[in-house]
């Protein structure tokens, strides 16, 4: 998907250049040649129109135009992050939630979650359905595109795919409060048995996720270190979804009545 997304503005670029470079010369060569020292330019006070001169004018963006629209129209269509990529493998489903400040990510087939870490199997398609726990917010992993926003109440889509092993930098891009700065992951495409080797692990090593978890989970914080939850309950994602599971509390004031104690990491 990021690549189809770089080839786009790529030949945009190029059309658009295909007039700004020759508009830009032909500026030269008109001051050039209508110089005041140039006696074969001939000056014409009372010229006022071409119907061939407008017609080239006018023609030629025109044309860009539609070239460019065209273009754009049949990328977007392509690149609808909620239309499946074919594939002759199964898509991996996954559950994103945003929360204060971090990422969690549910794999309800493969029945395990993780904070801040996407682990997905390379060369296959990932599905991924996401909300938010509370404020909007954006899950952004540049080096596969398709920025899209997670919003309380609501379920967006998006498809990508990873055609290589590696791991890629995923953030947020959306300002959502004190920890905003720390709201990373790190996207890990492994190979179909790495894969299935990090779900046994998770499996084995990660406590449950349920109703009572999600809600200490929820509790904002800043800087969270990636973990796992071995079992998950299959019903959470949707009950986040229909707001049947109450966000988290947030900050609260002290018994002094001073401020809540969410600051940016190195902050008093």
């Amino acid at each position: 998907m990021g690549a189809a997304e770089n080839n786009i503005l790529l030949i945009a670029t190029v059309i658009m250049l295909a007039i700004i470079v020759p508009t830009m010369i032909a500026t030269v060569i008109f001051a050039w040649w209508y110089r005041e020292s140039n006696p074969k330019a001939r000056y014409r006070p009372d010229w006022a129109f071409s119907g061939r001169i407008e017609l080239v004018v006018w023609s030629i963006p025109l044309l860009t135009i539609i070239f460019l629209g065209g273009i754009a129209w049949i990328g977007a269509h392509d690149l609808d992050p909620a239309v499946p990529i074919r594939s002759d493998k199964k898509p991996i489903q996954v559950q994103v939630v945003s929360l204060d400040w971090k990422w969690l990510f549910i794999y309800p087939e493969q029945r395990v979650a993780a904070v801040n870490q996407l682990v997905v199997p390379v060369d296959t398609p990932i599905q991924f359905h996401l909300t938010s726990s509370s404020v909007w917010n954006s899950f952004f992993v540049p080096g596969l595109g398709s920025m899209i926003y997670t919003m309380r109440g609501m379920v967006t889509r998006l498809n990508l795919l990873a055609d290589r092993e590696g791991d890629h930098l995923g953030l947020s891009t959306h300002f959502s409060g004190d920890g905003f700065s720390d709201m990373n992951f790190t996207m890990k495409s492994v190979s179909p048995a790495g894969f299935d080797a990090w779900v046994a692990s998770a499996r084995g090593v990660g406590s449950s996720l349920d109703k009572a978890a999600y809600g200490a989970l929820a509790q904002q914080s800043i800087a969270d270190r990636p973990r796992t939850f071995g079992d998950i309950d299959p019903e959470l994602f949707q009950g986040i979804v229909d707001q049947t599971v109450p966000p988290g509390p947030g900050p609260t004031e002290k018994a002094d009545g001073a401020p809540p104690n969410v600051r940016p990491k190195g902050g008093s």
